[in-house]
């Protein structure tokens, strides 16, 4: 069957950035005879030109900082310079360790879903992504189908898939990273991650009509697609290494809470993008005592993961021994800091909860003091007047005293919390006060209502994805400027000022709510 169209050869999109500068060749002073002639100056200019633009689009490459980001820039990038409109790619790392995603460009989630069902591997041409050669040496070489309704050979739900998205040509390119060095594809990196062992994926892009790249433009994205695909391939190292921090963070903390009479507790608990120092604890202790802490190290990345594991097991043991004088709890805690971890500091809040008499004992070392609220209060407990753990010769503080009435509840948190409002710190401080005191009761004797309610209105524009937290975006809610700061406790928190929420420190949210 003959194609009904003759396919076209593309051009480069002219929306790609223009050159920054033409070159006018010109021969050298010495040079004997005449210059070349206007065909080869006009071959040289194109490919200046060319090069040139490669050069840009590889720089806005670079300075992607996310997968996402990156499978963005690839695609637009790409479908400029082989001139298509549309395109998708798809990252399946050939060592099965992840991660895996197909992103879109022009094309919506059904679209993706309708390519999906392409059928892969058959004995005919079958998906769009499949077929693509190994690299040859440093050649990159695409697959291309310049006009898909008139292809026979390719499979029938090929076609059909075509023409009920629109479009009739594809031309996909494998994303093949260079070996590591030595040969060592596959070899540990990051933190212990993975390197990315074959290929990562592929992408290709769709043209409404039949058509296909010329040679020119095939050697042009083929070298793109190369560099993309080693920074693509150092994103999903850096990705590989994120997720280990996070799984050894989250087995470093508590996987369940204690039922103790009288009490109930929730947590939150968001990890940061590089593993952040910040923990909590909640420890039955003799005597049907109760012990609850939050604390933060210093630092982020696998050491500050590190030190925090040590320092919150460390705790548990003080706990155990002398939880009653929570004092001596983080006295003990930081002369320990200072032998083992010098170069660091920590802040820390330890509470004891004793369920016959009603009565709690806490004392904080530098971290956010407390909020107790109920019907008829909400307030901070004062623990502002301590130092941060490892930053004196010999730590001491005041503890302080209360008791909690039935009805009521306490939040423990941390610092993350306020600095992700992205406000300074004292009116940050005024926005979780009024959060909890505008709790409707629907939510007062629930711990876990509490906790969402609290976090969508503290961080109205944050969606916290992981198992810890609801899996959707908070919705908005306001609060007033017009709010006064006279609510915010003198102090507490390290850092005094807030900062835009960009993720980078952990949040964590302990509630205990008292029957």
């Amino acid at each position: 069957m003959s194609s009904p169209h003759l396919p076209k050869v593309a051009g480069i999109d002219p929306s790609l950035p223009a050159p920054t500068h033409t070159s006018d060749p010109v021969a050298p002073p010495c040079a004997p005879g005449p210059g070349p002639g206007p065909a080869v100056q006009d071959h040289l200019a194109a490919w200046v030109s060319d090069l040139t633009t490669l050069h840009e689009l590889t720089e806005r490459l670079a300075l992607t900082g996310t997968l996402e980001d990156a499978l963005d820039e690839l695609l637009r990038a790409g479908a400029g310079l082989v001139g298509a409109r549309r395109g998708l790619v798809a990252l399946e790392p050939a060592d099965g360790l992840g991660p895996v995603t197909t992103v879109g460009l022009g094309l919506g989630r059904a679209d993706l879903g309708h390519i999906e069902t392409i059928p892969r591997g058959s004995a005919s041409a079958g998906h769009l992504l499949d077929g693509l050669p190994e690299p040859d040496g440093e050649r990159r070489s695409g697959v291309a189908h310049p006009d898909i309704p008139g292809e026979p050979e390719l499979d029938p739900r090929h076609r059909e898939v075509a023409a009920r998205l629109g479009y009739s040509a594809s031309y996909a390119m494998a994303l093949d990273p260079p070996a590591a060095p030595g040969g060592t594809a596959g070899a540990t990196g990051i933190a212990g991650a993975a390197r990315p062992a074959g290929r990562l994926g592929a992408a290709a892009w769709l043209y409404d009509e039949p058509a296909e790249p010329a040679e020119r433009q095939r050697h042009l994205v083929g070298l793109y697609c190369r560099y993309a695909a080693a920074h693509i391939a150092r994103l999903v190292e850096l990705s590989r290494a994120r997720a280990t921090v996070a799984t050894v963070q989250e087995e470093l903390l508590p996987t369940r809470l204690p039922r103790i009479p009288g009490v109930r507790l929730a947590v939150r608990h968001r990890a940061a993008p590089r593993g952040g120092g910040d923990w909590y604890d909640a420890l039955p202790l003799p005597d049907g005592a109760l012990g609850l802490s939050v604390g933060a190290v210093t630092g982020s990345g696998a050491g500050a993961v590190a030190a925090m594991g040590r320092l919150r097991a460390s705790l548990r043991a003080y706990a155990v021994m002398e939880g009653e004088d929570p004092v001596a709890v983080l006295s003990d805690l930081e002369l320990l800091l200072r032998l083992t971890e010098p170069a660091r500091s920590a802040t820390a809040l330890f509470a004891y909860y004793e369920p016959l008499p009603r009565r709690m004992v806490l004392a904080g070392a530098g971290h956010c003091p407390p909020l107790i609220t109920g019907e008829r209060r909400t307030e901070f407990l004062e623990t502002a007047l301590s130092a941060p753990l490892g930053m004196l010769s010999c730590w001491e503080a005041p503890s302080v005293e209360f008791q909690p009435g039935r009805g009521e509840t306490l939040l423990f948190y941390s610092d993350g919390l306020l600095h992700r409002t992205g406000e300074p710190l004292d009116r940050a401080f005024a926005r979780l006060h009024r959060a909890a005191a505008s709790a409707p009761g629907a939510v007062r004797n629930d711990p876990e209502g509490f906790a969402d309610h609290l976090l969508r209105t503290v961080l109205p524009d944050a969606a916290f994805p992981d198992a810890a937290f609801p899996d959707a975006a908070f919705p908005d809610t306001t609060v007033s400027d017009a709010h006064r700061a006279d609510t915010a406790p003198a102090g507490g928190g390290r850092g005094g000022g807030g900062s835009a929420d960009d993720g980078t420190e952990d949040v964590v949210l302990l509630v205990a709510h008292f029957d």
